[in-house]
């Protein structure tokens, strides 16, 4: 369960927008949407693989 402590005064906004964020970084939705339908594990494979490459690069670009 999510608890989002609201201090007197503060705006509903900051405190929904303090939700989403927790909300999002427990990868409740993500999880959901990958049981929606089954991958294969050399399909996930591939993806894992490709993504390693792409934040490889992003890492030496940014060195560079």
């Amino acid at each position: 369960m999510i608890v989002v402590p609201v201090k007197d005064g503060e705006n509903i906004e900051r405190a929904l927008k303090k939700f989403k964020r927790k909300f999002e970084k427990t990868g409740v939705v993500k999880e959901l949407r990958s049981r929606q339908q089954f991958d294969k594990p050399s399909v996930l494979k591939r993806l894992a693989m490709e993504r390693a490459i792409y934040v490889q690069k992003l890492k030496r670009a940014e060195e560079c």
